[in-house]
């Protein structure tokens, strides 16, 4: 059998002639695009302050809105690199950025010292070339395009072949809502059909002001030859030193979260790791128990030459391994790893610093170096920042962020940032795990990389900075009610609530016919003044946002002062959103009657952050009346939370909104309310409540502060619920009426629970299947929650969710320690999870609940037909963020179809 090999067809070999017509027309084009840049840049220098962050703002929002279709976008076309986290570096670029920036002055005088007799001013530099890469192509252009935005100059972009449509398409987003929000046509622009002669004549033209260049070595270089300014940055080949100090639970968590963060395409992430001898075999021995493969010697030098290839720096990635996973880096290299296994361990010798594993690797590969003592550690990482990345990053793990050490390693190593404590990857970027730094996705390398900017690209001036940056817990908080009353008739206090003339109630058809409305009205009654009062008293389950403006509308109308929300969670939440329009309307004359305008402000006011007080979207300050909740079914919890969940009239999609404006200012927890409630009410309300405990508890947002409120919850709702459900109102017993009473209190301390550490993706699973397919919503918690309590209780390789205050992944001992305080038994904490989602199961089954989909009406196809909207959905859900693992979209997949 002879085979025969398939030649490509040879690369056509230009003639001079050829080559100078494709640069003549390369010339021309970019020519155009900086004429009409030009005319742009001369319309936006008149700009004001007021008018530029308008703009900058509604960039920012589109770029959040669009996350995660561009990062499909980028995932699609480059195949490189992970949705989730690309989506994560998209919301970075907008959402961080833009906090950081927006109070920025860049127009006119932007400081003035009348002592010194000095005053600064702001102009914009011109027009910038803006050279994206393959590796972050939509977050790059977010960033540079709202920075150029907020500094008045124009761009021209360059971006990358493999990443063109997606690039393109991310500018395009961002370019269109600036120039919606007022912004001058062309002042964003880019090249349409990519090539060298295109990119290259743009950099050299001459009315370029200067160049962003973020890309490969030979493409910076290029830049800084090009006979324009160029701010362009070096190889990032940076060095982790982990110290014998060092928590090494911490130390490899942070380590495989950043190598694992877009397969390890962002320039800060470590391509080294030193460790000191003590705790070396400690280090390894956890990398490996969490997914890490220490790769046999034998193999070193097949995935070597497949990884990279001789380059002027030494060694480079070869085109296309940057961004590809560990598993497929050593499939295509000829060498098999175990199954689990991603981020691959190279035990290498200092003195072969230059061999190619010590170089750059742009994908999850790491290279270890043993050392003896500290002066060691210092000389390794300074000989590997010299080889490849001088003045880029260099990090250190150690015990105590106030080792004078510290200072020490930072004043040796020739690098512009030296990261403490944290993830390099996520950590070099700024703002999430440190405020030493400003969020950027183009970081300077200074003198030693041959840059003109030592620092993360902002809004600064040009300076060699040298910064040292610790990890931080931002300082947390606990906000509730200002007021909370309890016990039976606790109701009474109405008689005494100040500053009462005007009373708004909202409720549900159920309150008034039960009398429920009349209790209050009659408490109202007895206040020495009189008190006028309205009533919207027909709020439906899941309630939509027409409903909240007929509420709102209603409110216009009869201008109270105070607005009383009673009734389960439908009621208490469509009373606030409608409180909420109430009083936006009360600034924006006319909007309750514009459907548009409303949609479009829902869409704002349901935008997803990583951090409640970086949203993009604020809410506005309620002035005009104040909000008491009195909840009448116990399991919203909404009474003291600032969430509020609203369903959409069109896609029946269901938004939890958040927001500490939507926090009542009053909540009234009187059981006498909860004891007529119908069986199923009380199931799915206690299964609900049960869920807001356990997903709090867990939370990566979880404190000292707010897990006793979640652990007393779980407990009074183990013991409670089932003999609450069992409670006949028309055969009243003691025993069954302090069941409802204590089920009452363990919902509102599960709400404070929430409130605060926030929800996971048991909510967010249920508000997508709940919207979808008409379940209950507290149906819908109760068939994802042992699924979820599964799936985040595990060891091992996992992903969890990247939020400074959770340090190591605790979910599986957490829920251990939730079976613990039952009383549950089990050796391990395995078992002991086993047991608690038994316990869960049990206690369902005891209300009759049926824990799955299929039995509750959903059929498989439907679920199937469904399965990649409601994916994206669950992902998108407010929700999600405070999870303790960070699900992949195919691990929510999954679990969607675990429910059937």
């Amino acid at each position: 059998m002879v085979e025969t090999m398939i030649k490509k067809p040879a690369k056509k070999v230009l003639t001079p002639e050829e080559k100078a017509e494709l640069q003549t027309q390369a010339e021309k084009m970019t020519a155009e695009l900086v004429e009409k840049s030009q005319k742009a840049l001369t319309a936006f220098s008149t700009f004001t302050q007021e008018q530029v962050d308008k703009i900058v703002a509604a960039m920012a929002l589109a770029g959040s809105e669009n996350s995660l279709l561009l990062a499909h976008a980028a995932h699609d076309e480059t195949g490189r690199g992970v949705v989730e986290d690309k989506d994560t570096k998209n919301r970075f670029a907008s959402e961080s950025v833009y906090n950081a920036i927006k109070f920025d002055k860049t127009v006119g005088v932007i400081s003035e010292d009348k002592i010194q007799g000095k005053v600064e001013l702001a102009a914009p530099l011109g027009v910038l070339a803006g050279i994206v890469p393959t590796t972050n192509p939509t977050s790059t252009t977010i960033f540079k395009a709202m920075l150029a935005a907020k500094t008045r100059n124009t761009i021209i972009f360059a971006f990358h072949p493999q990443a063109q449509k997606s690039s393109a398409l991310a500018a395009k987003i961002v370019y269109d809502a600036a120039v919606k929000a007022g912004a001058p046509e062309n002042f964003i622009q880019w090249i349409e059909k990519p090539s060298l002669y295109g990119t290259s004549a743009l950099i050299q033209n001459k009315g370029i002001a200067s160049i962003l260049a973020t890309g490969g070595p030979a493409m910076v270089n290029a830049a800084l030859k090009s006979g324009n300014p160029s701010m362009g940055v070096g190889a990032g080949n940076g060095a982790i030193y982990l110290d014998a100090t060092v928590d090494t639970d911490r130390a490899v968590s942070d380590l495989l979260l950043s190598k694992r963060f877009d397969n390890g395409m962002i320039c800060a992430t470590e391509n080294s790791a030193v460790i000191q001898a003590p705790i070396y075999d400690e280090v390894l021995q956890k990398m490996q128990a969490q997914g890490a493969y220490l790769v046999p010697k034998k193999d070193y030098k097949k995935i070597a030459d497949y990884v990279f290839k001789p380059n002027a720096e030494g060694f480079g990635v070869a085109g296309p391994v940057a961004g590809m996973s560990g598993r497929w880096i050593a499939e295509q290299a000829g060498v098999k790893i175990p199954e689990g296994k991603d981020v691959l361990l190279f035990e290498l010798d200092q003195k072969n610093i230059g061999e190619a594993l010590s170089s750059e690797k742009l994908s999850p590969l790491l290279s270890i170096y043993k050392v003896e003592k500290r002066e060691e550690a210092i000389e390794t990482v300074q000989a590997l920042l010299s080889y490849q990345g001088a003045g880029h990053n260099a990090a250190i793990q150690i015990g105590s962020q106030d080792d004078p050490f510290i200072k020490e390693y930072a004043d040796a190593i020739g690098a512009s940032r030296i990261l403490v404590n944290q993830p390099d990857s996520i950590g070099g970027i700024g703002d999430i795990y440190t405020d030493a730094m400003r969020p950027s996705l183009t970081l300077g390398t200074g003198s030693w990389g041959k840059n003109s900017l030592s620092h993360n690209l902002s809004t600064y001036d040009l300076l060699n900075i040298k910064t040292v940056a610790r990890r931080r817990n931002r300082p947390q908080w606990v906000r509730l009610p200002k007021e909370v009353y309890y016990e039976a008739n606790a109701i009474t206090y109405l008689q005494e609530l100040p500053a009462v003339k005007r009373a708004f109630i909202v409720a549900d058809p159920g309150m008034v016919q039960f009398g429920f409305v009349g209790k209050v009205l009659s408490q109202l009654e007895l206040r020495q003044e009189q008190v006028e009062t309205n009533i919207y008293g027909s709020v439906k389950p899941d309630p939509t946002l027409s409903e909240a403006v007929g509420i709102a509308r209603q409110m216009a109308a009869f201008k109270p002062d105070t607005v009383i929300l009673l009734g389960g969670g439908s009621a208490l939440d469509a009373g606030k959103i409608g409180r909420f329009l109430y009083e936006y309307s009360t600034r924006h004359e006319g909007i309750l009657e514009d459907e548009e305008g409303i949609k479009n402000l829902f869409m704002e006011l349901q935008q997803k952050f990583m951090d409640i007080r970086k949203r993009i979207v604020k809410f506005y300050h309620a002035r005009l009346t104040q909000m008491v909740a009195i909840p009448t079914t116990s399991g919203t919890g909404s009474e003291v939370t600032p969430f509020a969940v609203i369903t959409d009239d069109q896609t029946h999609v269901k938004y939890p909104l958040a927001d500490y404006e939507l926090t009542p200012e009053v909540a009234i927890v009187d059981p006498e309310f909860v004891m007529t409630v119908p069986k199923r009410t009380v199931a799915f309300s206690g299964l609900d409540a049960l869920s807001h405990a356990l997903e709090s508890y867990v939370s990566v947002m979880s404190s000292e502060f707010t897990r006793p409120w979640a652990l007393q919850a779980i407990k009074l709702i183990f013991e409670n619920l089932t003999t609450s459900y069992q409670y006949d109102p028309k055969n009243p017993t003691k025993e069954g009426q302090n069941a409802r009473s204590k089920m009452h209190y363990a919902s509102t301390l599960a709400g404070m629970s929430f409130a605060n550490a926030f929800l996971g993706i048991n909510h967010s699973l249920a508000h997508k299947t709940g919207g979808e397919f008409g379940l209950p919503h507290g149906l819908a918690i109760a068939i994802a929650m042992p699924h979820v309590i599964k799936f985040n209780a595990v060891t091992g390789n996992v992903k969890r969710t990247p939020y400074p205050r959770y340090e190591t992944y605790t979910a599986q001992k957490d829920y251990a320690d939730i079976a613990r305080y039952l009383g549950l038994k089990g050796n391990t904490d395995v078992e002991l999870v086993d047991a608690l989602i038994a316990a869960v199961k049990n206690l369902a089954k005891s209300v009759e609940v049926d824990q799955t989909l299929t039995g509750n009406g959903v059929k498989k196809v439907d679920l199937e037909n469904n399965i990649e909207k409601l994916t994206d959905l669950v992902y998108n859900d407010q929700c999600t963020p405070g999870n303790p693992r960070q699900p992949s979209l195919a691990e929510i997949r999954q679990l969607l179809r675990d429910q059937l």
